[in-house]
């Protein structure tokens, strides 16, 4: 019995369309993340993992849309394998099975350290163009979520002891987020 086809697909941020990616492949489902492949922790990703059965293949449009950093890949792609999951790379032309030959193990490597050090470049690219905008003064760095006012507020909810997962869910905004305004709060 055949398994079925399950696309995944991956886009950075909410404004990019994600429709070209695996346009015009006949599948049974498709994951979407609308996320960083910086890590693997992403809602669609997870439940792509739990959802594919032995039998099955999943389609990508290419390596880096699964992840950007080669160890990511490679896990993934040996998770899937092992579950008796096929994947296939449609840019790339390749299809893994888990009895892969040497030079399939080699493609995965070469091609995910290229998606890897493609990552590192737009990093680097931002980093200096980020330097020369503040070197200008064009560069004033992300816009405060919270005004002045909301953020008093927050500092003061926080010294009543109100949990910062709360305020976190209560104004819209990560932990960690509630943290750096913390830290901004305490500074002299």
């Amino acid at each position: 019995m055949a398994g079925q086809r399950i696309g995944y697909v991956r886009v950075s941020t909410l404004d990019q369309n994600e429709k070209r990616q695996l346009d015009g492949l006949v599948l049974d489902r498709v994951f979407t993340d609308k996320a960083s492949g910086r890590d693997t922790a992403r809602p669609q990703l997870a439940e792509l993992l739990r959802f594919a059965r032995d039998g099955d293949t999943v389609v990508v449009h290419s390596m880096d849309r699964l992840a950007r950093n080669l160890d990511d890949l490679r896990a993934l792609v040996q998770t899937l394998t092992r579950k008796g999951v096929r994947v296939e790379f449609v840019k790339e032309h390749l299809l893994f099975t888990g009895e892969d030959s040497p030079m399939a193990n080699l493609m995965l490597s070469v091609m995910g350290a290229f998606a890897e050090f493609e990552r590192a470049l737009i990093r680097e690219r931002q980093r200096e163009g980020i330097a020369l905008a503040k070197q200008r003064g064009a560069y004033k760095g992300r816009k405060k979520t919270l005004t002045p006012e909301r953020a008093a507020e927050l500092v003061q909810r926080a010294g009543a002891g109100v949990p910062k997962s709360v305020l976190a869910r209560d104004y819209g905004i990560s932990r960690e987020t509630v943290y750096q305004y913390l830290r901004f709060a305490t500074l002299p």
